[in-house]
């Protein structure tokens, strides 16, 4: 088994979910940003496909409701979420301080480390140094966003947002930028092992504190009914083995988790 970089808060799995419900909901509509494979993605067919869809759908078969997805593009979950255009997100969004200002979230599902993906033999590294005059790409709305301004537009680095993460991986691969910083593992899965990946590769984890590992569910801020609800079917998936399946269906024995 190769080694993980972060497991699942044992703590987060025993949190026990409230008994009662004020509200009794027959569905949940997740909204999800079906451009970051191996998370979410749509297959050939049309149909979101993914980690996370897998994770969503059981989650829904725990609690018995159905389960319906809206797709939005990244930057637009957290006002899709005020707008009540879905009730919660389940589409590797990280838990940070900012965002725990606007929105609430579930226990934990899934963590992991941010990288760079550039050509081989760049000379690019993990290191801020190493992109200083080059071009970065990064999905709006996710935390590598808030490094890109944060550390890279200061340290001499012309960064760039895309609306969603095939965009950055087109103008990569078609030059126009230099690195894409991402999650590590949608890097290693989604892109690499793709015939447009061929000739590129992930530097190491860039350690900096705004860039958080812990990813969760959505919700609206005050909505402790969701929450107590979402926290027992994230339990149950855990309790009755599911969320092994599912992450074996993806992973294999790779045991690493990802977060936006």
């Amino acid at each position: 088994m190769k080694k993980a970089w972060l497991t699942l808060s044992a703590l987060a799995i025993c949190l026990a979910a409230g008994n009662a419900m004020a509200k009794e909901y027959k569905e949940l509509r997740f909204g999800v940003d079906p451009s970051y494979a191996p998370f979410e993605s749509k297959a050939a067919d049309g149909s979101l496909v993914g980690f996370d869809i897998d994770l969503g759908n059981a989650i829904c078969a725990e609690l018995k409701v159905k389960c319906v997805w809206v797709e939005s593009d990244f930057d637009g979950m957290i006002p899709g979420l005020k707008a009540k255009k879905f009730d919660g997100v389940i589409s590797s969004m990280t838990v940070t301080p900012a965002r725990e200002k606007v929105i609430d979230f579930s226990n934990e599902l899934f963590s992991g480390p941010t990288s760079l993906v550039y050509k081989k033999g760049a000379g690019i590294s993990e290191k801020v140094a190493s992109l200083k005059g080059k071009t970065v790409g990064y999905e709006q709305g996710t935390i590598q966003e808030a490094y890109a301004k944060a550390i890279l537009d200061k340290a001499g680095v012309t960064t760039k947002a895309y609306q969603n993460q095939d965009q950055v991986y087109s103008d990569l691969t078609s030059g126009r930028l230099d690195a894409s910083v991402q999650d590590m593992l949608q890097a290693e899965l989604g892109f690499l092992k793709t015939p447009a990946g061929a000739g590129y590769e992930v530097s190491k984890p860039i350690e900096d504190p705004l860039l958080p590992a812990k990813t969760a569910v959505g919700i609206a801020k005050g909505n402790k009914e969701l929450k107590a609800l979402l926290d027992k079917g994230i339990k149950a998936l855990h309790d009755d083995g599911k969320y092994a399946e599912i992450q074996k269906k993806h992973f294999d024995d790779l045991i690493l988790y990802s977060g936006k």
